[in-house]
């Protein structure tokens, strides 16, 4: 279990990196999780032949993944998009709420009963944000892109831990992919009609200009998907969704020092804000604690 945590983190660590991603490509959002999905799926697929895995599943099973993978690209669109509208840090503490829309949602899913501690925290953590926030306030519509993002989240988290069990998860990492590429497919004729204010569709080119977005798709598409996203989704067969979620709320603590180091944002940021993190911080730690403490 420990070397799964381990892992787990080691994950949370690049995750961390792709909001400074996401700010550097100068694609929308729309169009980077377009790419991103597309070659992650392409990248699964030569991986699952090299390697001999079945692409044969039930047909429910299939329509479940894809509609999950749906979740992932409004999960994905809505947290570049507000990278790109507020900070990276903010960004990232705004979806450090994905634990407590997890502690709701899911005892609903896995017909389990509510723990008190998982809302505590979930509290906390909330508290922590508007306690950054206070000072923060000119950023709220990027944080609460951020949230929503964050509810995206807690609902595919909690898909895929009913069915990291059952299947390989690079079939169910896979089919997702497909069903979020599928889905920006169906998306992108009402994105360029209602929200992409009258500009055109950023394709890619192959040009000079490109080169830095290509590779920060391919980044977020092989590194951050195919590896880090398949790989939470085996571990999700020994840990909960709620366990991995508050872990991932190390992915601001994480995120804000990158970008401290790449971004110089820590000269825009107050205390609050970091004391804000200091608590989340805390909760995330307190976790295991106060599941032991409750299980006496």
């Amino acid at each position: 279990m420990f070397k799964d945590y381990l892992h787990l983190h080691f994950i949370i660590f690049l995750w961390g990196f792709t909001a400074l991603v996401g700010k550097w490509i100068t694609i929308p959002a729309v169009e980077l999780v377009f790419y991103r999905t597309l070659f992650a799926a392409l990248g699964l697929a030569v991986l699952m032949k090299i390697q001999n895995t079945t692409f044969k599943i039930g047909s429910r099973a299939i329509l479940i993944m894809l509609a999950t993978g749906c979740l992932t690209s409004l999960h994905w669109i809505t947290f570049f998009a507000s990278a790109k509208m507020t900070t990276v840090s903010i960004c990232l503490v705004g979806m450090a709420t994905t634990s407590l829309w997890t502690s709701f949602i899911e005892p609903l899913v896995m017909k389990r009963k509510v723990l008190w501690y998982e809302i505590v925290l979930g509290l906390v953590i909330v508290g922590a944000l508007y306690w950054i926030m206070r000072t923060q306030f000119h950023y709220a519509v990027g944080l609460l892109v951020a949230v929503i993002s964050a509810v995206f989240v807690a609902f595919f988290s909690v898909i895929n831990s009913k069915l990291a069990p059952r299947y390989h998860h690079n079939t169910i990492t896979f089919y997702e992919m497909l069903g979020a590429f599928g889905g920006i497919v169906l998306f992108l004729p009402f994105y360029q009609s209602y929200f992409s204010e009258g500009q055109p569709i950023a394709w890619l080119t192959f040009t000079e200009k490109d080169v830095y977005n290509w590779l920060g798709v391919l980044f977020l598409a092989w590194i951050c998907t195919v590896y880090a996203y398949a790989t939470c989704v085996e571990i999700m067969k020994r840990v909960s969704a709620f366990a991995v979620n508050l872990s991932v709320n190390m992915e601001p603590v994480y995120g804000i020092v990158l970008a401290a180091l790449f971004l110089q944002e820590h000269q825009a940021m107050t205390a609050d804000f970091y004391w804000g993190a200091a608590v989340i911080l805390v909760a995330v730690l307190a976790y295991p604690l106060l599941k032991n403490y409750a299980k006496k």
